[in-house]
């Protein structure tokens, strides 16, 4: 019971979130430290392809929890199931997209390598970071206060 508070799906994505925006600043931070290096081309990790990729891992969690434990382990279903992959592995195969979503960089042409254009995907980037933080903080002190019993304001 204890692990699964801190193994939520919604907890669980917000964590990846976090990591998701602090390696994309690094990277948004060493496009701005390198705009006057001759040759260098901006990078950047693609935002839609991490969500599609969260997207896709928070349903599969979702189908898994809506299954029988039988079912969601594997120890029933029918002779046509046999090839397909258990929930578990599902589960790990969408999370590891998740991942990848983090590695992959996008390199741009350098038509829009810009200092404005930068900066601005920093701020919307730190403003999502700050989000998945302040959600973070709302949900364990929701946990603090079922766990003490009391209300703070």
């Amino acid at each position: 019971m204890f692990s699964s508070m801190f193994s939520s799906p919604s907890l669980k994505s917000l964590e990846q979130t976090v990591a998701f925006t602090e390696r994309r600043h690094a990277i948004l931070a060493g496009n701005i430290a390198n705009m006057d290096t001759p040759g260098y081309q901006s990078r950047d990790l693609s935002v839609d392809t991490f969500q599609s990729s969260l997207k896709e891992a928070i349903q599969t969690d979702r189908q898994e929890q809506n299954m029988s434990p039988g079912l969601r382990l594997g120890l029933i279903g029918s002779p046509n199931d046999a090839n397909k992959p258990s929930f578990e592995k599902a589960k790990e195969i969408a999370a590891e997209k998740v991942r990848d979503s983090m590695r992959q960089v996008v390199y741009h042409d350098g038509s829009d390598d810009n200092l404005e254009m930068q900066v601005t995907q920093m701020s919307k980037n730190q403003s999502m970071h700050t989000m998945a933080i302040a959600l973070m903080r709302s949900q364990f002190r929701e946990l603090q206060m079922a766990i003490s019993g009391t209300v703070n304001a």
